[in-house]
């Protein structure tokens, strides 16, 4: 049932019920007006006659003449105009005028000095009772003053017909009234139904375009709805964005690690062949085979760490003191490595908003990429692998400072090995999945990481030439502060490249 046909069935219900209501509050004032107006006229009555009525209870009692009584009850009756009055005694009783029958039992006297309602013979009365008394010769009694009730029980009774007349009138011309003005108030709402009804979200890229109606239930309904689309596209977006990822993860593992296995399993056919292998040369590929198992676990870190990066959502960002972050990756790679020096220059306090996860796994990575490749000294140019290699006494020096971006408050941490450094031309393309020099113990994915972790934390990173000598030196500017911001959209670094830029 449309709300429409429900407000005007409630309304056709409800407003006879109102008034109704409102005729039985009427009806209850009419008819007090009407007995206040007979009571008044009685009260009135009873005090123009009471001296008469004393007058005759006194000649009754003294056993006065016929003639004496007859005149008193004149004088009485004269008075009493338009009332019923009847005069009760020890000696007897005096009736005039319009009253009930003798026969009919009165209310008590004492219930009846307020005047009340009384009935008899179908007939309504308002009933007055003065008490009388005489001294000489003593002597009590009653007044009893009659006014009939009819007219104004008529009047009442009018009343309350024309009131269910009009309730019963109202009731359709409430709900036909009630309907149109529903109908017409529900318009924006039944528009804005149609409007949302032909959206597809899995077909079309069409949205709810809503013009405001200045009805405040139906504006806010539709701003309901365009954040309900927009969730809806938002999360359809992270979606695909997860499926593009996964297919990227299972591409780019099966592309890597089908030479590795291959590798792997003509060692394993040459150890189980004929002839048996002579023990250097076992040796020999049982290294092989460890290595070869090494890349394959460190790829496999790699991809899923790239991974968890295009997947990362905002809620996993927090406040992030860079000084920390430095102070235990430093502490981790001196203890994994003993034969590296690290020289660690960092301010505390400088806080950057992020992803604590991603950025130590960057962190690791670049110190890793210096001690594997500061100490090199064969020409053969700067390699980006992330491997965990042997770091020949390399030195590296780590400084963290604020910085001047012209964009803002930042950060600036800078990494300089003393290797043969990045040729200008391999700068850019270091930062690119599966880059690494032919001797690299790495997976060709550290720099990879790195770049893509700088960008998710809207920053930059650039290589150049050591200052003061041979080497490389990198160097990161993320915006510095704890405030949130929107994480790029498009992320993509497993399935293709990351320059490490600001997007």
């Amino acid at each position: 049932m449309r709300l429409s046909t429900r407000i005007a069935l409630a309304i056709t219900v409800l407003v006879p019920l109102l008034v109704l209501a409102s005729g039985w509050i009427m009806v209850r004032l009419v008819g007090h007006d009407v007995h206040a107006q007979a009571d008044a006229h009685l009260r009135d009555r009873a005090a123009a006659v009471r001296t008469d009525a004393r007058n005759l209870l006194r000649a009754m009692a003294n056993d006065r003449s016929a003639e004496v009584e007859q005149a008193r009850q004149r004088k009485l009756f004269a008075a009493a105009l338009d009332v019923g009055i009847r005069v009760t005694g020890t000696e007897g009783t005096v009736t005039e005028g319009p009253q009930p029958a003798d026969g009919r039992p009165l209310p008590a006297a004492a219930d009846a000095v307020r005047p009340v309602t009384f009935r008899a013979d179908g007939s309504s009365w308002r009933v007055l009772a003065v008490p009388l008394s005489v001294v000489r010769p003593a002597a009590t009694g009653t007044l009893w003053l009659f006014s009939p009730d009819t007219a104004g029980q008529e009047q009442i009774s009018r009343v309350r017909r024309r009131i269910v007349t009009v309730a019963l009138l109202t009731a359709p011309v409430a709900g036909a009234a009630a309907w149109l003005a529903v109908t017409r108030a529900a318009l924006p709402l039944r528009r804005l139904q149609r409007r949302a009804g032909g959206i597809d979200p899995r077909t079309s890229a069409a949205r709810l375009d809503h013009t405001p109606t200045r009805v405040t239930e139906v504006d806010e309904l539709a701003r309901t709805l365009q954040t309900v689309l927009a969730r809806y596209d938002e999360q359809a977006a992270r979606t695909a964005e997860a499926l593009a990822t996964a297919r990227s993860f299972s591409a780019a593992a099966s592309h890597e690690l089908r030479n590795p296995l291959m590798s792997m399993r003509i060692n394993l056919d040459v150890l189980d062949g004929r002839p048996e292998p002579d023990p250097a040369e076992r040796a020999e590929i049982i290294a092989d085979l460890r290595g070869e198992h090494t890349r394959l676990l460190g790829l496999l870190v790699m991809l899923r760490a790239l991974a968890q990066g295009d997947l990362v959502e905002a809620d996993a960002f927090v406040p992030v003191d860079l000084a920390d972050v430095l102070d235990a990756a430093v502490a981790d790679l001196r203890r994994e490595r003993p034969d590296v020096r690290v020289e660690l220059t960092a301010r505390p306090g400088l806080r950057v908003y992020g992803w604590p996860q991603g950025l130590r796994s960057a962190v690791d990575n670049l110190l890793v990429n210096a001690a594997v490749h500061g100490a090199s000294r064969d020409g053969d140019g700067h390699g980006p692998g992330g491997g965990r290699g042997s770091g020949g006494g390399a030195l590296i020096e780590v400084t963290l400072a604020p910085g001047a971006d012209p964009a803002g408050p930042s950060v600036v941490l800078t990494v300089d090995d003393h290797g043969p450094g990045v040729p200008p031309a391999a700068r850019r393309e270091i930062f690119q999945r599966f880059r690494r020099r032919p001797d690299s113990p790495g997976s060709g994915l550290g720099l990879a990481l790195v770049g893509q972790q700088i960008a998710l934390h809207g920053g930059r990173i650039t290589v150049g030439d050591r200052p003061g000598g041979p080497g490389a030196r990198f160097t990161v500017v993320l915006p510095l502060g704890a405030s949130e911001r929107p994480l790029p959209g498009g992320r993509d670094w497993l399935a293709g490249a990351s320059t490490g830029e600001r997007p």
